[in-house]
């Protein structure tokens, strides 16, 4: 009833939006080491897996609008949160290769 009201192509582009960034979610979340996410303390690599595969088909296959937002709740929370655990615990989290002692604007030098 909610979709009757509004174009056809606005819901066709926001389909489009949720498949995309839960497939993208899904590879990142397949391409992290098991150990990162122990590391992170964030769920377990197979928990990522299932409930952005889950996304991915729900997406793909059913066309309820309840279960495409909690399926992009799920995706956001996963780059939001999850992604950039990962990648400070896998070392890829710093810009610019700082050292661990820069601050946001800079190495600190201890007040000198």
């Amino acid at each position: 009833m909610l979709r009757a009201g509004f174009d056809f192509t606005l819901w066709l582009v926001l389909d489009l939006v949720f498949v995309v960034t839960s497939v993208a979610a899904l590879v990142m979340a397949a391409l992290a080491r098991e150990d990162a996410y122990r590391a992170a303390d964030k769920k377990t690599k197979a928990f990522w897996l299932v409930i952005l595969g889950v996304t991915v088909a729900v997406n793909l296959f059913v066309s309820v609008l309840f279960l495409s937002i909690a399926g992009l709740i799920a995706t956001i929370v996963f780059f939001v949160d999850v992604r950039p655990a990962l990648q400070q615990v896998s070392g890829k989290g710093r810009r610019g290769g700082g050292s661990s002692s820069d601050g946001p604007y800079g190495p600190y030098n201890g007040g000198r």
